[in-house]
């Protein structure tokens, strides 16, 4: 890799675009974002990423010549060697060929991947992952995303359609999940779930001193970590997100046995609180215990920033 070049890297959001010219020690030179205008169209939306393209290129100061091409991160089903959106429910987009419509606008070579499995590569090469060779990223927001990567590679699976962890059952029959399936990992430990639980605890104890909030419409995912050392409901909530985020990780690492696990998203927040806990859980519910390589659990550091790194690291060569 050529620490002289510099690469485009292009989040892809439902509500926003958001770029960034980032040189070979991943820094990023300049940042912008511009509106997606999603319900335009497919082709609305790539004209809009040409755009922005030009507009990074020409506020850095850097030129094509010095640019290797644009890394991507788009959400939804991508199949990333042929450059093509399968399936977007974000976008309402089936088989559409943004790799080959963005190359034919801006005269770059584009590379593609899904949001998440991004945002894992920005960690492994520039956050919290940056020490290891293998690592999963598992983002605790409205859903449980996730990526994996192996030798500082990116795992995607067939046709980029794996690494959905978020997907597996631990708990079989269990809660209804968005995917159809019950039981899900995302269904127990993602923020949604979260405050799901903790309005079923408010709602069957009214003495709950996270009546406080006023009403449930007010709950969030940093209510019941909030309370938990006031209220006993609270902690009780807590404790079984714990519990299932545990058995969650725990599977992660028996099939694994990454150097270092990152957890991004909201949840994430909590830091200690979370981590330490999960720690003690995962450690002890892990195959082999002391016996084996530890996995250690770490907060994911790039924030915001993960996407952009993590799109251009498509076209960076770690090895």
């Amino acid at each position: 890799m050529d620490e002289n070049k510099f690469y485009i890297g292009i989040d892809l959001g439902g509500t926003d675009i958001k770029g960034g010219v980032v040189d070979g020690k991943g820094n990023i030179v300049y940042s912008h974002s511009d509106p997606t205008e999603t319900a335009k169209g497919a082709e609305t939306v790539m004209d809009n990423i040409a755009k922005l393209t030009g507009y990074l290129l020409k506020k850095s100061g850097i030129s094509i010549e010095n640019t290797v091409g644009i890394g991507m991160g788009v959400p939804g089903m991508i199949d990333s060697k042929k450059g093509e959106v399968i399936f977007s429910n974000n976008f309402g987009w089936k088989h559409v060929a943004i790799s080959e419509g963005i190359a034919k606008r801006t005269g770059f070579s584009v590379k593609i991947a899904n949001d998440a499995n991004v945002a894992a590569l920005g960690e492994a090469y520039f956050g919290a992952g940056s020490e290891y060779d293998d690592c999963v990223m598992i983002t605790l927001g409205t859903g449980v995303g996730s990526g994996i990567i192996a030798g500082k590679k990116l795992f995607e699976g067939n046709k980029s359609a794996g690494a959905e962890i978020g997907h597996m059952v631990i708990c079989y029959g269990g809660e209804q999940c968005t995917c159809g399936r019950k039981g899900c990992f995302e269904a127990y430990s993602s923020a949604t779930a979260l405050k799901r639980d903790t309005k079923r605890a408010m709602e069957a104890h009214k003495d709950s001193k996270m009546w406080e909030i006023g009403s449930t419409d007010n709950v969030s995912g940093r209510t019941a970590f909030d309370y938990k050392d006031k209220d006993v409901y609270a902690k009780e909530v807590v404790d079984n997100y714990i519990e299932k985020l545990a058995c969650g990780l725990a599977n992660i690492a028996n099939v694994f046995r990454p150097h270092v696990i990152m957890l991004g998203g909201g949840v994430s927040n909590q830091g200690d609180n979370l981590v330490i806990p999960v720690q003690k859980a995962l450690d002890r519910e892990i195959f082999a215990g002391e016996e084996g390589p530890a996995c250690p659990v770490r907060i994911a550091k790039l924030g915001n920033k993960a996407g952009i790194l993590g799109a251009a690291a498509l076209l960076m060569d770690r090895i």
